[in-house]
């Protein structure tokens, strides 16, 4: 077949109604496609003698021009709905027992750092990939004859839709992100400023950076600026531009360069964090705690719900940035079955609107070990840990949607199958979990079949055809079997 595509000569036949065969053919071979490029018809198709059934919006592989050995829309493969369970070696979340400690961000508010600048750079290129967060600190010495004094002021930072925490002479002023997809944005907040020195000190945090679309290195991070203060008098608006200001940078976090969330570090000592009164809701704290290996060897996930936004340590090893505060637009859900038939748009089979985008990660068994471990959390924006927890992840139902003459395998990953809910061998409709009937079956109980081949076993085949669950009322439609199988 790569011959005949690599050095093959190309036609094509037009059967009508978005139906089309692509023939790559030399002298010695030939090697065919089959497209249906309609969004809502399965075609039928009389093709060098043979027919075949291409259901809409799919291609057909033919190697050797005869004989279908795969089709996009016919892929044969098990559908798991996967179940969280409660960490059964301990009660949790009130067996966990938190310490805590305040990032150390002094020097920051006070605008100190070696390292400066008469403009604003890149965080790309500050930060050089040792850390998301960086401090852009100025000083700005005002007095009321100044033109933009007045008692309508405001702040006005052009980002590039990452995360800012502004704060005035050390008083956090507030905080700003970008809707997802946006790369040029302004914050603007009102402020209070005082005669003589004055310190601004923003923390741009990137949540990582673009790694596609055209000249996506060339975009910038951090504050591109223009940064200005702004004055309003009546009909009059003042603006002066600290673009060009004396700026000086800090790269990182206190407690991630003194390495907090190491038990090898002198500052992971029980000395350091405290254990009254946890602060929660509160930003820049650091959080502590120990937790029993989850027993068993099923996959391990921490749920963070309650945390805001940071970064996430097991035994020291980074699971990587958190943000379970961080909901999906509330818009946009169906409750139609998903269809992916048709170009693809992301307003397309959405689900779980208005709800967090991760709340659950992944903690990898290599991670743990027997006995105690430690679980470190750094909450940027404000959270409360006392809902955290952790917990196993299982098969709870395992489904199937095979196509007739293919071989249907269902597995239970290690656990016997306890039940079959569905089974239906003809043009059954839904998806997993939500399976139904469809205008035909088979005149044989496929439930009854799928049960005797399946039920108390880890994992099970069967063979999708007439000659297993008996002749259908279909007719000529290619037919299907589906199962929804509980583990």
């Amino acid at each position: 077949m790569e011959n005949s595509l690599t050095n093959g000569n190309i036609s094509e036949t037009d059967f009508g109604n978005s139906v089309k065969a692509t023939v790559y053919a030399t002298n010695n071979s030939s090697s065919c496609f089959l497209s249906n490029t309609n969004t809502t018809t399965d075609a039928t198709v009389t093709f060098r003698g043979n027919t075949f059934t291409v259901p809409a919006w799919s291609v057909s592989l033919l190697p050797d021009c005869q004989t279908e050995e795969y089709n996009t829309a016919k892929v044969n493969v098990q559908t798991s709905i996967m179940v969280k369970r409660e960490n059964k070696a301990e009660d949790e979340p009130k067996a966990l027992k938190w310490v805590w400690r305040a990032e150390n961000i002094d020097d920051a508010l006070l605008g100190k750092s070696n390292v400066s600048a008469n403009e604003l750079i890149d965080q790309k290129i500050a930060a050089d990939d040792a850390s998301d967060y960086l401090w852009y600190m100025t000083r700005l010495d005002l007095d009321q004859n100044d033109p933009v004094w007045s008692d309508d002021m405001s702040l006005r930072i052009n980002g590039s839709g990452h995360v800012i925490h502004a704060f005035i002479n050390g008083e956090h002023i507030g905080s700003h992100w970008a809707t997802y997809g946006i790369h040029n944005d302004k914050f603007e907040t009102s402020i209070k400023l005082k005669p003589g020195k004055n310190i601004i000190s923003l923390l741009s945090v990137t949540v990582g950076l673009q790694n596609y679309g055209k000249n996506y290195d060339k975009w910038h991070a951090g504050l591109v600026g223009p940064i200005e203060v702004i004055g309003r008098k009546h009909d009059e608006t003042i603006i002066k531009d600290l673009s060009s200001h004396n700026w000086t940078y800090k790269v990182g976090l206190h407690g991630w360069d003194n390495r907090f969330f190491s038990e090898d570090s002198l500052f992971a000592s029980a000395s350091k964090w405290e254990s009254d009164q946890l602060p929660i809701n509160r930003m820049f704290t650091w959080y502590k705690t120990t937790f029993k290996a989850p027993l068993g060897l099923d996959p391990v996930v921490v749920d963070l719900q309650g945390m805001g936004k940071g970064y996430a340590w097991v035994n020291g090893q980074n699971l990587g940035r958190i943000w379970p505060s961080y909901n999906a637009d509330e818009d946009g859900c169906s409750a139609d079955p998903c269809d992916y038939r048709g170009e693809y748009s992301d307003t397309k089979c959405v689900t779980n609107c208005g709800k967090p985008s991760q709340r659950w990660y992944h903690v990898p068994r290599s991670f743990i070990e027997d006995g105690v471990n430690t679980l470190v959390l750094f909450e940027e924006i404000g959270g409360n840990p006392s809902q955290v927890n952790f917990q196993t992840v299982v098969v709870g139902t395992a489904c199937g949607n095979t196509y007739e003459n293919k071989t249907l395998e269902l597995s239970c990953n290690g656990r016997p199958i306890s039940a079959i809910k569905f089974a239906s061998f003809g043009n059954p409709n839904g998806e997993c979990g939500a399976f139904s009937k469809g205008s035909c079956e088979s005149n044989n109980d496929a439930l009854s079949a799928v049960q005797d081949a399946c039920v108390s076993k880890e994992s099970c085949s069967i063979e999708v055809s007439e000659k297993t669950f008996g002749p259908t009322s279909c007719g000529d439609m290619v037919k299907r079997l589906a199962v929804e199988a509980v583990c």
